[in-house]
């Protein structure tokens, strides 16, 4: 009779279950963390009727100066927009411009 209190299946077992322990920690902790994302990646929205041109050329991708200056003198202009696809009437702006930039764009 077996005086011992390990059995080998039991041994392999335990050291198995051990190892994916540590394998499945080790795993997780490369992950990257979802709690704050990383300044860069945090967008600002930006009002695009009370934005200065230096407010909108940083906000908007694709949009200098130049273009920002143009937005703001058509809003001056026309009295405001009255929708986001309505920049697409500012020389230099198109759909592609206000589509990659509307989750940050706000009337």
């Amino acid at each position: 009779m077996n005086t011992s209190n390990t059995h080998p299946k039991k041994s392999s077992l335990i050291a198995c279950l051990i190892f994916a322990f540590l394998a499945t920690v080790t795993s997780l902790a490369s992950l990257p963390s979802y709690a704050e994302p990383p300044a860069a990646a945090i967008e600002h929205s930006v009002n695009i009727n009370t934005a200065t041109a230096a407010e909108l050329a940083e906000a908007i991708s694709g949009v200098g100066l130049k273009k920002a200056e143009a937005i703001v003198a058509y809003r001056e202009l026309h009295g405001g927009f009255s929708s986001l696809d309505e920049l697409t009437e500012v020389k230099g702006l198109g759909v592609g411009t206000v589509e990659k930039n509307r989750a940050k764009l706000t009337l």
